[in-house]
């Protein structure tokens, strides 16, 4: 490609270009460009490789005077040993046969060359106009990524007639309506496209590509159920859009395993998605657990593969987030990591046998899709409006969504409206919420089956005694999600009798975060067989209700 000059990229026409396109979509854009910059960044003069160069100064053999070769020693002097000869290399090609040779001539050259100072990369002297070129037979996907290679790029990459282009042969006339103001320039006559501002038209097609695929799902989440106050096809969306979840272990060290989920459980208002069989390090060992939902495009050609997006949903450090121990069986012991993580230990040793965690539906998918790898969605806030008339606002028309559930089966599920709490009734902070009242009989509930949670490694499996999943729906009055916590929670026995209607061992539940507080009071039926939950209260922050209600209680 050089013959010790400058080398001058030939101007070419479209034609030519049609050609050199079809060679790219034949060879593959990445071959190809690889190719031209090896040969655009090849010193002058330097052999091509493969390509033996001839050699300055050699003597000519001879046992008369003349110039000594190159193996031959002084004058009368005994001649130095020939180095063996050298196959030549399998991977390179090269041969190695002839000796080396050492010249005052080829030393100069070679200082020459390594001292040398590094040229100026000879692609970003190529006229623009000629990159444009180049770049407008990129799809969307490989426009987007070559213009963070480099500055020139960048603004190459952003030009406003190619995006414009690529929005027009993949919408046409359809355009996606956004709410905001500012994108109603997609109805003004693209001829105006000199008077927007720099990389308009790669924003629309990317707000546009958001809008539609974000539009095909919202849709489907707009029937919200009255019973339960959340969408009533967020597992059918969740399904449709191949959406899983994965886990991220990290341990002291930094090291990272990633694992792909091993099943998940889905339920009226939660899911449970388990994690077994992985490469887990031991529990002393770990220092941070991230979950991410990932969503797995369906591939049109078995051979191309596409990133899966991750979006992070939580990221746990182990040192900031204390672990409490809540059940065991004959072979393993839970410990339990808030907010909802279940890491299931064999007894005996630090081995992890699996990871269980709980999620609620509430923005769950949202959460899955919206999020980024390094940062999680952010929920918007929508407050309701301010009631002054109302000197209790805030502190009434409340429903709970509660149930009690573990891998497979439903323990408890109520419903319960018109909850509230009077303004003297606010203690320590909190408002007191009642929905099972101890001293009303009528109000107990009797729980199918024992308190119990099935687990699985891979390929053993048991169940914990006294232990399940709580997953709790608050919903405002507007019947809004206030309030909304999955999470496993274990039953403990009480010290001193609950109730005197009942005859048998008394037991407690409670769960508490920063949000609220839940206490359950039970009863063993001995005779039945069977638990009695006889009081539920909800306590929630009066700090949540003020900035929720925009109240100063």
């Amino acid at each position: 490609m050089y013959s010790g000059q400058e080398v001058v990229c030939p101007r070419v026409n479209d034609g030519e270009w049609w050609h050199l396109h079809q060679g790219v979509m034949a060879a593959g854009r990445g071959e190809f460009f690889r190719s031209f910059l090896e040969g655009l960044d090849r010193q002058p003069g330097r052999p091509a490789p493969g390509r033996r160069q001839p050699v300055r100064g050699r003597g000519k053999p001879g046992s008369g005077g003349g110039q000594a070769g190159p193996c031959q020693g002084p004058a009368g002097g005994k001649r130095k040993k020939r180095r063996p000869k050298v196959a030549p290399n399998p991977v390179s090609g090269m041969d190695h046969s002839f000796p080396e040779v050492k010249t005052e001539e080829t030393r100069e050259h070679f200082t020459k060359v390594k001292s040398s100072p590094p040229k100026e990369n000879l692609v970003e002297r190529l006229p623009s106009e000629i990159l444009i070129k180049i770049l407008s037979y990129l799809d969307a996907s490989s426009l987007f990524c070559i213009s963070h290679v480099s500055k020139l790029f960048h603004q190459l990459a952003n030009d406003d007639v190619m995006w414009h282009k690529i929005y027009v042969s993949e919408f046409g006339g359809q355009t996606w309506k956004p709410k905001s103001v500012d994108d109603a320039a997609l109805k003004e006559d693209p001829v105006e496209m000199e008077d927007r501002s720099a990389g308009h038209w790669k924003k629309m097609y990317f707000r546009t590509m958001a809008g539609q695929e974000l539009n095909k799902w919202r849709r489907e989440l707009r029937d919200i159920s009255p019973y339960t106050g959340l969408p009533r096809q967020t597992e059918w969306v969740l399904r449709n859009l191949n959406v899983s979840w994965e886990l991220t272990v990290c341990d002291c060290l930094g090291r990272e395993s990633r694992l792909e989920q091993s099943r998940a459980y889905f339920f009226e208002s939660s899911v449970i998605v388990r994690w077994s069989g992985g490469n887990f390090p031991r529990y002393h060992h770990i220092g941070n657990i991230q979950l991410h939902g990932v969503r797995k495009d369906a591939l049109k050609s078995p051979k191309v593969r596409k990133p899966d997006w991750r979006s992070l949903i939580l990221k746990l450090d182990m040192k900031t987030h204390p672990a409490r121990f809540i059940g065991k069986d004959r072979l393993i012991k839970l410990i339990l990591l808030s907010p909802g993580f279940i890491i299931g230990i064999w007894r005996g040793q630090s081995s992890v046998a699996f990871i269980m965690v709980s999620l609620h539906f509430h923005r769950l998918v949202e959460k899955s899709l919206l999020g980024s790898p390094v940062c999680p969605f952010s929920e918007p806030v929508d407050r309701p409006p301010v009631d002054n008339s109302d000197p209790e606002f805030g502190l009434h028309g409340y429903t709970l969504h509660f149930v009690l559930h573990n891998t497979g089966t439903e323990i408890m599920s109520g419903h319960f409206r018109q909850l509230f709490c009077r303004t003297v009734q606010i203690r320590d902070g909190q408002v007191e919420l009642k929905a099972i009242n101890r001293t009303n009989l009528s109000q107990h509930r009797s729980l199918s089956g024992n308190i119990k949670l099935p687990w699985k490694s891979e390929v053993l499996e048991g169940s914990v005694e006294n232990c399940c999943i709580m997953t709790l729906t608050l919903l405002d009055e507007f019947q809004k999600p206030f309030w909304c916590v999955s999470s496993p929670i274990c039953i403990k026995m009480a010290k001193n009798p609950l109730s005197f209607d009942y005859s048998g061992e008394h037991f407690l539940m409670e769960y508490r975060n920063p949000d609220g507080q839940v206490k359950m009071k039970l009863v063993w039926l001995k005779e039945q067989k069977q638990f009695f939950l006889i009081s539920l209260t909800i306590y929630v922050s009066v700090f949540k209700v003020n900035k929720h209600f925009s109240t100063e209680y």
